[in-house]
């Protein structure tokens, strides 16, 4: 609906109540709408930031030889010690429990 100004002044607790109801309310000076009534709606709080199940998906791609085995050279290159000269790994291989002193 609209209404002039002189209107809007006189009526103003009727174009809340109208606002309120869902209902536009135009006020004019003369044949130039000035403003809009329109009903506020609360803005709900942002939920607290929490971690989206999926949210990288399809973003990050890999193929399978990410799950390969690195081979000893690349071993040595990242900073192991090759597994097949440690003295830990052929313990462990056999079976037998490990040495204090080889333990880090």
């Amino acid at each position: 609906m609209a209404y002039t100004v002189h209107q809007a002044k006189t009526h103003f607790s009727r174009l809340l109540k109208e606002a309120e109801a869902g209902r536009e309310v135009v006020v004019m000076r003369g044949s130039k709408p000035v403003a809009r009534l329109i009903p506020f709606e609360q803005a709900t709080a942002p939920e607290p930031n929490r971690r989206l199940a999926g949210g990288f998906e399809g973003l990050i791609r890999f193929d399978d030889s990410a799950f390969a085995p690195l081979t000893d050279e690349e071993m040595i290159e990242y900073g192991f010690e090759n597994p097949e000269k440690d003295n830990r790994f052929q313990q462990a291989l056999e079976g037998k429990a490990l040495s204090p002193e080889l333990v880090r």
